[in-house]
């Protein structure tokens, strides 16, 4: 049972398409991801879908709640976890989410008790009473998590909800997501971090300049790659035009190159891995190890794209 649809969005902002024509389903108790670079146009639609921009055209709606004819509707039962930090820095971590409480018209001792609960879930209680600006990124992101969640949102929006925070933080975050999906609730999670889309998401939408350009389940996702291996290896010394010489070789389909590793595309990956040595040898490019792996989604970005999904 679907509790999101998006039909043919499309936003502009002078004269360049931001969105175009994006649409997808979200099924109820799912959490689904929208993977893709920065700059793909995912903060953009998760803008729309908040009710922040208006689409130029095309409609979402939430619960049956249409994000351009009953925006607060949405807004009452959609949680929303914005990439910036939306929280007042000069209050402490309870003052801030018993506001945000009383904005969500929670009554006062309702607004309370979700405070302390959601201090709770997020590991924060023991420094509930220090002031938001002395908190970590990490710290900020948990608050801002749980300032999302007091009014029991049907659906939660979590646009980029990891970035620049500590691995712990980093952890702590996918594991309250799971825990939150686990409880029933409904997730849209925008990311350019694979393992973290991977890790989560029962259905994924990968999106590139505005467009989606694949989506199913991760298994799906794979086998538009179809039959190719994927080898792996990590270098020192490789430069994109190195790159560029893998793709020369027969064989090979694609070849990208993201900091210290290199990603060739092949049908016959063991037969043309003896080449790749070669090549990369004879550009006295140093090799620390080689694998031949299954696809995952960094390589089916790069088979759709012909390029990395880059930070």
């Amino acid at each position: 049972m679907k509790i999101v649809e998006v039909v043919d969005i499309k936003k502009t902002f002078d004269n360049k398409m931001a969105v175009d024509g994006v649409s997808f389903e979200v099924k109820k108790g799912e959490i689904f991801g929208l993977l893709g670079p920065n700059g793909a146009g995912k903060s953009t639609l998760t803008g729309i879908l908040s009710c922040l921009l208006a689409p130029t055209s095309g409609d979402a709606s939430i619960d049956n709640k249409s994000v351009v004819g009953n925006p607060m509707g949405v807004k009452k039962i959609l949680g929303v976890i914005p990439q910036d930090i939306a929280l007042y820095p000069t209050l402490t971590a309870r003052e801030n989410l018993y506001f945000w409480g009383r904005m969500y018209d929670l009554s006062a001792v309702e607004a309370r008790a979700r405070a302390e609960d959601l201090l709770k879930m997020v590991g924060l209680t023991d420094r509930a009473d220090e002031l938001i600006d002395t908190y970590s990124g990490g710290m900020k992101r948990r608050i801002n998590i749980a300032a999302g969640l007091l009014h029991r949102p049907k659906v939660l929006l979590m646009d980029e909800p990891t970035v620049g925070i500590d691995p712990q933080s980093r952890n702590h975050i996918l594991e309250t997501v799971k825990t939150l999906n686990n409880q029933g609730l409904t997730v849209i999670y925008t990311s350019h971090y694979m393992e973290e889309v991977e890790f989560l998401c029962d259905r994924i939408a990968i999106m590139d300049q505005g467009k989606i350009i694949a989506q199913g389940t991760q298994d799906e996702l794979r086998q538009v790659v179809g039959s190719d291996d994927v080898i792996r290896i990590n270098v020192v010394g490789a430069t994109e035009d190195t790159v560029a010489e893998l793709t020369q070789i027969p064989l090979v389909s694609k070849a990208s190159l993201k900091e210290n590793e290199i990603d060739v595309l092949s049908k016959k990956g063991r037969s043309v891995l003896a080449d790749v040595v070669a090549k990369l040898n004879e550009r006295e490019v140093k090799i620390n190890s080689v694998e031949i792996q299954e696809p995952d989604l960094e390589v089916v970005f790069l088979h759709l794209t012909g390029k990395n999904l880059r930070d």
